[in-house]
Order: C-alpha cells, then structure tokens, then sequence
C-alpha cells in the first residue's frame, strides 16, 4: 500500500500544539504517513485578506484526507479591524475558513462522538435511589447536517428589494415585520434540501446498524419549524419503515432534548440534527464525557472520499501565549483516531484509544481541566500535566 499523505491544518492558537502532539501519538503508535502543511486560519486573514488559501484547498483536493487544529472567528467589524491596511478598501469580508472547506468539498455528514471514558474525574454524575451516586456509561454519535441550515451562509442585512419583495409574498412576515423599516432589518435563512437531508439521516441510520445501536433520535423542532425539521423527521419516519424496521425511532425536541441531557443521557445512541441543533446538543453531550477537550468530530463526504477531522473546541488564543502548552490534547487525538477508521487503519486507531483509555483509568496524568483548575500557566505547578507531559504518557501506554 502506498505511504499516505495528509494535510496538516495547525490552523490558530492552541491548534498547533495540540496537531504537533497528535502526529507524535501517530508516529509512535506506528502510523507511517507523510505529513503537508498547509495555510490556513486568522493570520491569512489579516495578510492576505483570506483565512482558506486556494492553496490549502489544492492540497486537500490532492491528497484528501487532512487533520485541523482550531480556527479564530471574530464578528465583522472587529475582523476588518485586524486586516492589513493595504486591504481595507478591498470590499473584503471574513468567512470561517473551516465553514468555506465544508461547503467548497461539500462535506455535509459531520460525525461527533460522545463516549465517557472510566475514571475520567469530569464524567457527568447524578443523585439516584436512597440518595446515591450514578455515573451513567455515555455513548452517544452525533450526526450533524454540515453545510446546510442557519450555517448555509444566506444572510442579509437591510436585504435588496428582490428579497424584500420577496418576504413581503408571506402572510407572516406582513404581519409580523411589513411595518419594519427594511433597514432595519436582519434576515438568516435556514434551508435544508432533501438531498442533503438524505444523506445525513442515511449516515446516521447506518452507524446505527452497524454498531448496533437501537435507537436514531432526530432532534429537531418540528412543532415550530415545521418546513425544514417537519422535512427531516418526516424523511427519517420513511426511511426507517423502509429500510430500517429494527431501529427505533425517536424524535425529540432540540430545547427538551437539552433538558433531558441529564436526567437519561446514556437512553441515546445516535442523534441526527440539522447543523445548528447539531452543533447545541453535540456540545451538550460532550460537557457530559468532560467538555471540549474530550470532544472530537468528522466531517466528510462519502462521493469524494475527502474528510477533515478536528477537535470541536476553539483555538483559545490566550492559551498559546504560554510558554508551555497546558490544554488537554485528547480531543485532537481522538480526531485522528477517527481519521484512522476513515482511511481504514483501524488497528492503530484502537491501539491509540486503549492507550488514551488507560491513562485516564489510571489518573496519575492529568491536564489542568481534568483536575479542575483554571486554565492558567501557574497550573503545571499545581501537579497538572503540560499538553508535552500528558502525550508522553500515552506513548508510554502504547508499549
């Protein structure tokens, strides 16, 4: 088999040392790969006047599949803020880079696993029966529409007289904003098309199959939103009478769905939502399993074979100021753990999590989140192990 090469994405702030320390775990584990770097983030923004490259996007186009770090997103005004002056009268306007891949390369299915880990001291607890303690086993897939819905980018402010006009044909916008001034108005579109719609509900039902999960919960909110969510749960109701009869079906609430969170989380198997529900109730599950630093994802899709996998936290600037780095490297590496099941190297992929599994068990290596500390450098002092300490100790399981 021909030596892989994958494009590495540091992206911004903590996004370097987290990749950096994750090719170390791959390296190690025995994963022989070529590694390509490529441009992509806040600083490109600000130089360049683009944070995605047409270079970065020719790598991922060349060699497929690529890890990312973490990107910095800021609102409109304080980016145009931060580009170089020769740029500012370039009409130029910051997009999320990580946005743009999805919808250039159409990685529409974005797949964010959500399983406790023993011993891990932030795992969710309740009260049960006669006041005692439950540490519930979480082992939950979210299945995330990627490139559709609030994040599909149709948007305006003060909108042209085509879309005005247009909103003015529905009996609920006259008679909710036909006496707004049009400028002062602010519309975001939430579209899903049945295509799409298809494809992640079909992604969901089959990792439910095949890992034999006994139930898909689509958490949308039909009741209110009943074009968009009322298309998806009914998609979903067809398909599973079809094609799925032994799975059950279950349909929730995104704002009961939140609630639920912890009375009965480990009830859930897999989630399908569309992209802003399925980015609320990923992060709502991953605060279960330990927060952001346990919290990985995929984004692919399936016709192309191209696939970016990355942690779900952000690049948390402050942190990459430290002279040594102190956030929790897990979530990059169980990115690249999945990464591994995509590309078929399954082998190393689980060699990599028994060994992440026992250095959590074992609790003598931990970073300053699993030992509940503020994130602050004075924290390595404090016993918590630096992002360097705690991959070290994940290499050694590896022997």
């Amino acid at each position: 088999m021909a030596k892989r090469t994958i494009v590495a994405m540091p992206g911004d702030g903590i996004g370097k040392p987290v990749l950096d320390e994750t090719l170390r775990v791959l390296d190690a584990a025995g994963f022989d790969a070529d590694y390509v770097n490529a441009d992509i983030g806040w600083e490109f923004w600000c130089k360049e006047g683009n944070p995605l490259p047409q270079r970065a996007i020719d790598l991922i186009e060349k060699h497929k599949i690529a890890l990312f770090g973490a990107i910095t997103s800021k609102p409109k005004d304080a980016a145009f803020d931060e580009l170089a002056p020769e740029l500012k009268d370039k009409g130029l306007v910051y997009s999320s880079p990580i946005v743009g891949l999805r919808q250039h390369f159409d990685l529409d299915i974005c797949m964010r696993p959500c399983q406790s880990y023993k011993g891990n001291p932030l795992n969710f607890i309740r009260r049960g029966l006669g006041n005692t303690i439950e540490e519930p086993e979480i082992d939950t897939v979210i299945f995330r529409q990627n490139t559709e819905g609030l994040y599909g980018g149709v948007e305006w402010s003060n909108p042209p007289e085509k879309v005005y006009d247009a909103l003015m044909t529905h009996s609920k916008f006259v008679q909710n904003f036909g006496r707004v001034p049009k400028e002062e108005i602010s519309v975001s579109t939430r579209i899903f098309t049945k295509k799409a719609t298809e494809r992640i509900l079909r992604a969901a039902f089959e990792h439910a199959k095949k890992y034999e999960y006994k139930s898909v919960t689509v958490c949308e909110k039909p009741n209110v939103i009943r074009e968009t969510s009322g298309m998806m749960y009914k998609m979903a109701k067809d398909m599973q009478a079809a094609d799925y009869p032994n799975i059950e079906l279950w349909n929730t609430n995104i704002d009961a769905q939140m609630m639920w969170l912890t009375k009965n989380p480990e009830d859930y198997g897999v989630i399908v939502a569309g992209n802003m529900f399925g980015d609320i109730v990923s992060d709502g599950f991953a605060g279960l399993i330990g927060g952001l630093g346990f919290a990985c994802s995929a984004q692919f899709n399936p016709e192309t074979g191209i696939g970016v996998f990355e942690p779900t936290h952000g690049s948390a600037p402050k942190y990459a100021e430290y002279k040594k780095s102190i956030v929790n490297p897990i979530a990059m590496i169980a990115s690249a753990c999945m990464m591994l099941d995509y590309i078929a190297e399954n082998e190393i992929a689980q060699i990599i999590r028994k060994a992440v599994a026992a250095v959590i068990a074992e609790g003598k290596v931990r970073t300053y989140d699993m030992m509940k500390l503020k994130g602050r450098q004075e924290v390595i002092e404090q016993g918590a192990a630096s992002t360097t300490q705690m991959v070290d100790a994940i290499i050694a399981k590896l022997k």
